[in-house]
C-alpha cells in the first residue's frame, strides 16, 4: 500500500510542477520573471525525479535496500538542483520587484550556494553508503538553510512593502518547506516515520510553483 500511494503521489507531483513550469515558459511572452519561474519549476521537477523515480522503482520491486547507490546518486543530484532552484527564485524576486544593485545580497546568495555545492561533493557525505553521514548532512544543509532564510526575508519584506497580494504567501511556502525538511535530515534515519514529512514539504513546493503560475494567468487575462 505504501508503495502504491507514494508512487502515485510522487508521479502527480512531478508531472504537476514540470507541466506548470513548461506552461509558464511557453506563455511568458517575453516576461523574464515568468520565464525564470517556469525554468525554476522545471529544475525542481527534473531534479527531484533523479531521487523519486529510483525510489518508486525500488518500492515496487526489490526494496530500498537494493537501490542504495541509485538513490544516493539521486539525492546528490537533487541537492545540487535544489540549490539552483533557490538561486532562480532569488532572481524571480529581483525581477518582480525591479531590484537593482544589492550586490551584497547577491554575493551572499552565491556564497551560500557555492559552499553548499562544494560540501555536497565531499566523499565524507557517503551518498551511496547504506549509512550516510548525519554530520555531513547537517554541514551541507547549514548554508542551504541560510540561503533559504535570506530569501524568506526578501520575499516577506518586498511583498509587504508593495502590498503584493499574489505573492503575499511566497515566504510562507519556503518556511514550510524548510520546517518539514530539517527534521527529515536530522531524524529520518532514527525514525523512518519522520520521512513522511517529505509529503507536506513537497506540497509546499507545489504551492510555491502554483503562486507563480496563478500570477501569470492573472496577468494574461488583463
Amino acid at each position: 500500500m505504501q508503495a502504491l500511494i507514494e508512487t502515485l503521489f510522487d508521479t502527480v507531483y512531478l508531472i504537476t510542477v514540470v507541466t506548470l513550469g513548461i506552461l509558464m515558459i511557453k506563455n511568458a511572452k517575453g516576461n523574464k520573471q515568468y520565464s525564470l519561474f517556469g525554468i525554476m519549476a522545471v529544475v525542481l521537477g527534473l531534479g527531484d525525479s533523479f531521487h523519486l523515480v529510483p525510489r518508486a522503482i525500488a518500492l515496487n520491486t526489490t526494496g530500498l535496500e537494493n537501490f542504495v547507490v541509485p538513490l544516493g546518486i539521486g539525492k546528490f543530484i537533487t541537492s545540487i538542483t535544489m540549490t539552483a532552484f533557490y538561486i532562480l527564485l532569488y532572481y524571480v524576486w529581483r525581477k518582480r520587484y525591479n531590484i537593482t544593485g544589492k550586490q551584497g545580497v547577491t554575493a551572499a546568495v552565491y556564497l551560500f550556494a557555492i559552499v553548499r555545492v562544494v560540501l555536497s561533493f565531499f566523499p565524507q557525505n557517503g551518498w551511496t553508503s547504506v549509512a550516510p553521514s548525519l554530520a555531513w548532512g547537517i554541514y551541507r544543509n547549514i548554508p542551504f538553510a541560510l540561503m533559504g532564510i535570506l530569501i524568506i526575508i526578501l520575499f516577506y519584506n518586498s511583498a509587504k512593502e508593495h502590498n503584493d497580494k499574489s505573492f503575499r504567501f511566497m515566504w510562507l511556502t519556503i518556511v514550510l518547506s524548510f520546517a518539514f525538511y530539517i527534521p527529515v535530515v536530522l531524524w529520518a534515519d532514527v525514525s523512518p516515520m519522520i520521512g513522511m514529512l517529505m509529503i507536506p514539504k513537497t506540497c509546499a513546493y507545489v504551492w510555491t510553483v502554483w503562486i507563480g503560475y496563478s500570477d501569470m494567468r492573472k496577468g494574461l487575462k488583463q
